[in-house]
């Protein structure tokens, strides 16, 4: 015989001894504000590697698309004489020139206070008279002390010929700013860097350029300012291409 004993279930107190108390909510007051800082300090940091990136990429590219003109921008000059850098640059444009990328080559940059030459005009007499390119075939437009005015000055004198698309030979780190402004001068505008100089011979200068030039282009889309960034040429002591180095003479800064 087997005896049935019915044990009574315990009372629910509705207590659950496990359960933890309620989490305190976070004011609106205190979350609203620290995510926005968040959000600045993100933009803040992204924002510059993002450009330096593109400096990066836009300097290793050359493009050389069927072109209206070739655009040198303007480096330092001695006395009417092009400085290493600016010879490297019309250099590039003549072998461009011969290659048919275009079939017209503008030469920009102004000069200093005391100056008896501009840039430009001595990157055409160079174009002439050493690289053998028919006078007809190169404008000189002796505006600007930076890119910017420059570049606009570039956009009138295409507006003058009807002409639309151009290659623009400067130096590496330049190429994305230079290809900005001209856009916004209403040139359609391509990069084809130089490779020879001190902006490409070792990867701490490279870094420094980029740098520079993340900062320039930060303040031009910003700011819509150009920033007057001074030249490799814009030292002491200039190496000559030959190799030799001589003293620099007083001159104008390049961009």
């Amino acid at each position: 015989m087997t005896l049935e004993v019915e044990v009574p279930e315990p009372e629910d107190d509705g207590a659950d001894e496990t359960e933890k108390p309620p989490r305190r909510r976070r004011s609106p007051w205190f979350t609203v504000p620290v995510s926005i800082v968040l959000g600045l300090l993100a933009i803040a940091v992204l924002t510059p590697l993002t450009v330096g990136a593109r400096i990066w990429y836009q300097a290793r590219q050359d493009e050389r698309p069927r072109s209206d003109a070739i655009i040198v921008l303007g480096a330092a000059q001695y006395n009417g004489k092009p400085s290493p850098t600016l010879k490297w640059r019309l250099q590039h444009a003549l072998e461009l020139y011969k290659d048919g990328v275009a079939p017209a080559i503008v030469t920009v940059g102004g000069k200093a206070a005391g100056d008896n030459y501009t840039e430009a005009g001595t990157g055409r007499g160079w174009l002439i008279e050493e690289g053998g390119v028919p006078a007809s075939k190169v404008f000189a437009v002796p505006v600007g002390r930076d890119t910017l005015e420059s570049m606009k000055a570039a956009g009138k004198e295409f507006d003058r010929h009807h002409w639309s698309s151009a290659v623009i030979v400067t130096d590496p780190w330049h190429g994305l700013r230079a290809k900005k402004m001209a856009a916004d001068s209403g040139i359609k505008a391509a990069a084809s860097p130089t490779r020879s100089g001190p902006s490409v011979q070792t990867r701490d200068t490279q870094f420094h350029y980029i740098v520079r030039e993340t900062g320039g282009y930060l303040s031009y889309v910003l700011l819509g300012k150009s920033v007057q960034v001074p030249d490799e040429t814009i030292k002491r002591i200039h190496v000559d291409p030959s190799g030799t180095p001589s003293p620099a003479p007083p001159t104008s800064p390049g961009r």
